[in-house]
């Protein structure tokens, strides 16, 4: 019976000991892994790829590209393995057969897609390559644009504290104008050199550039910009408009005519600002007798505009033809529609800015029918 025991023992030990030694080869044999990196077309790491992985008896599993376009696959047996990816852009997917020894380094699976393009077809490598060019002027192209207009915000608000400013603040507050006015116009003239070749945008990118030099007063800068606009988008009724504001400004009055006649004509619903801008440009000038006329129309077409109506009846008040010395009273034959004019101007605004200064103008039209008295010294009736 001890004999037995012992024998018993032993063998026990001896199976211990078996079992010890094979674990750790068993384990050596799941230890395998299978690594690399992915390079996309534009030479860059490839994130969020997937990438799977094929085992010789046909066992399956999928990972994805880290950031770095990095990946892996652990605890792997012993045997062959196919890696397979498949890009987006290609019809079908690039496979690769790789050996895994348990405890030994494979080596690695990489696929730089920029390489293989290039050897494989280096037409498409280049057109590629001039689309991932494009792509990098487009987001230029955006970053300088909201830069612009950011600061065209600002000279709008800048534009807005010099009509407040005190005489000692006006210097000042010029020099931010202009200055807000010069980097809205490098950033859109930026933007402009970083757009694709004909892109739609290049009208817009001038019209900005002529509105950041037109809220400065600049007016040579704001004309020329204006004018690259419409040379770039003819059929704009808005870039003929504001070169027609900035033409009148600077005494360009034909030139003005011509630019608001031609937004009128290519935006008919809109025609009435047309005139109007045309008017309010005349009035400004103090050339009121030629401002009646773009009036006249700007109330034809909207007549229930009450600006429009109001400055119509002042600049008829103004004309000179309407006033005739006869004896030593002046005569004043108004223009017929004046008083109208201002009647229309209270009635579309009662309680309003304009409304009051038409009735103001009402008030002075009916004293003037009265004539006025030129002769000096005259003595006023008791």
């Amino acid at each position: 019976m001890s004999n037995f025991l012992k024998a018993y023992a032993l063998a026990a030990l001896l199976i211990f000991g078996l079992a010890a030694a094979v674990a750790p080869q068993a384990a050596a044999q799941q230890d395998g892994k299978i690594a690399g990196t992915i390079i996309d077309f534009d030479g860059k790491p490839w994130p969020d790829l997937p990438v799977s992985l094929k085992s010789d008896q046909g066992a399956t599993q999928e990972v994805k590209t880290d950031a770095e376009g990095k990946f892996q696959f652990n605890n792997l047996r012993t045997g062959k393995y196919t890696v397979s990816v498949h890009p987006p852009q290609v019809k079908d997917p690039f496979t690769t057969v790789t050996e895994v020894h348990g405890g030994a380094e494979t080596p690695p699976v990489n696929w730089n897609f920029k390489e293989i393009l290039e050897k494989q077809n280096p037409e498409a490598a280049a057109q590629m390559k001039k689309q991932a060019e494009e792509k990098s002027k487009v987001s230029q192209m955006k970053v300088h644009f909201d830069q612009g207009n950011a600061l065209l915000d600002q000279e709008k608000a800048a534009k807005a504290e010099l009509a407040k400013a005190t005489p000692d603040q006006r210097d000042a507050d010029k020099a931010k104008l202009n200055d807000l006015a010069t980097q809205a116009a490098n950033e859109f003239d930026a933007a402009r050199k970083a757009a694709p070749e004909k892109d739609p945008n290049i009208g817009l990118f001038w019209g900005d550039m002529g509105q950041a030099y037109d809220l400065a007063g600049r007016n040579d800068e704001a004309i020329n910009a204006y004018q690259q606009a419409i040379a770039a988008k003819p059929d704009n009724a808005g870039y003929y408009n504001n070169l027609g504001n900035v033409l009148a400004r600077a005494g360009k009055i034909d030139d003005a005519k011509a630019a608001y006649t031609k937004s009128a004509e290519l935006d008919p619903p809109n025609a009435a600002m047309a005139w109007r801008n045309f008017g309010i440009s005349l009035y400004q000038a103090g050339r009121m007798t030629e401002a009646i006329e773009p009036l006249q129309k700007a109330t034809q077409i909207d007549p229930k505009n009450a600006q429009g109506w109001y400055l119509l009846g002042t600049c008829m008040v103004a004309d000179p033809s309407i006033y005739k010395q006869v004896g030593d009273k002046i005569e004043v034959t108004p223009k017929p529609g004046t008083a109208e004019a201002f009647q229309k101007a209270i009635a579309l605004d009662p309680n309003g800015p304009i409304g009051t200064q038409a009735k103001q103008g009402l008030e002075q039209l009916n004293q003037l029918t009265g004539g006025i008295d030129t002769k000096i010294g005259k003595k006023k009736k008791s």
